[in-house]
């Protein structure tokens, strides 16, 4: 019997070692403009040794995650860092209030599109989604490594069809779209109360539309069946793309070369100014805290 305990035991744990190895996110961002990535790992799950990071266009970054870890990853986008103490880090869209780049067990604040995962250690399924129920705010793919696994994706710039009443506006463009849930309030808008189980909150009018723009992703909380997707656990991990498609929503952003446009978010003030060329190629967004009128950052 003992001689047969100890290859027994070393396969065992072989087999743990296995089992319990990391996952991979690989974090791009394919934006024409800055993108800082949150990550917020769900309720006794262990964080990522990296909470929140910035990408510019075209980077990507691995994060590594512990086996069976869950949580969601989201862009924060317009963000500053005020140069006066105190001030301290904020964006206009996603947005963890944390004061700094790494969120630290902060989640977004709404608008923000999501990218949800539960994974398993090999034997079990990985279940992940990108979710509209929080609204929207950029273009989000999920990839699995895995080729034989579906990808899910919100491709599609619903900020260029976001009807006026769910509208987040700065510096005259629309940079994200709110859900009805966070405009109106309501029970059926939230499915909560009255309307709090899947027979009692059926698919409105603003979550149609978010269906149909992506058709992939959670439009609503109880939208299950076409917005949840799996792949075997332990796979060699996932693709997070931002701006699958490329390109840039700000391009439409334009102003009078002497004049320029100003708009206000919460105390920052965005200033854009084309530069008399109809494109943000060729344009400045500069980021102004008017208590200290420091010039804070440019896109």
């Amino acid at each position: 019997g003992g001689a047969l305990l100890l290859p027994l035991l070393s396969l065992l744990c072989f087999g743990f070692l296995k089992g319990a190895r990391p996952s991979t996110f690989t974090v791009k961002n394919n934006c024409a403009y800055t993108v800082w990535p949150g990550i917020l790992s769900n309720a006794g799950v262990a964080p990522p040794s990296t909470t929140g990071f910035a990408l510019s266009p075209g980077e990507s970054r691995a994060v590594a995650v512990a086996d069976g870890w869950s949580g969601r990853m989201w862009g924060r986008t317009l963000c500053v860092q005020s140069s006066s103490s105190g001030a301290g880090f904020a964006c206009a869209t996603g947005d963890c209030g944390s004061g700094t780049v790494e969120c630290s067990g902060r989640g977004a604040a709404p608008p923000a599109t999501l990218a949800e995962f539960t994974l398993a250690s090999i034997g079990g399924d990985d279940f992940y989604d990108v979710s509209l129920v929080d609204g929207f705010n950029l273009p989000v793919l999920v990839a699995p490594a895995n080729g034989s696994c579906p990808t899910t994706d919100c491709p599609t710039d619903l900020n260029a069809q976001c009807p006026p009443e769910l509208r987040v506006i700065v510096a005259g463009a629309t940079v994200a779209c709110r859900s009805a849930c966070e405009a109106f309030g309501t029970e059926a808008y939230c499915c909560n109360g009255a309307h709090g189980t899947p027979a009692a909150c059926a698919p409105t009018g603003y979550s149609r539309l978010f269906k149909a723009a992506c058709p992939r992703a959670y439009s609503y909380a109880y939208d299950d069946a076409t917005s949840t997707f799996t792949c075997a656990g332990g796979s060699a991990g996932y693709g997070v793309v931002f701006c699958p498609a490329g390109g840039s929503r700000y391009a439409r952003w334009t102003c009078s070369a002497r004049r320029g446009h100003l708009a206000h978010f919460d105390r920052f003030f965005f200033w854009t100014c084309a530069c008399g060329q109809r494109s943000m190629h060729h344009a400045r967004l500069v980021v102004v805290d008017l208590r200290h009128m420091n010039e804070l950052y440019y896109i």
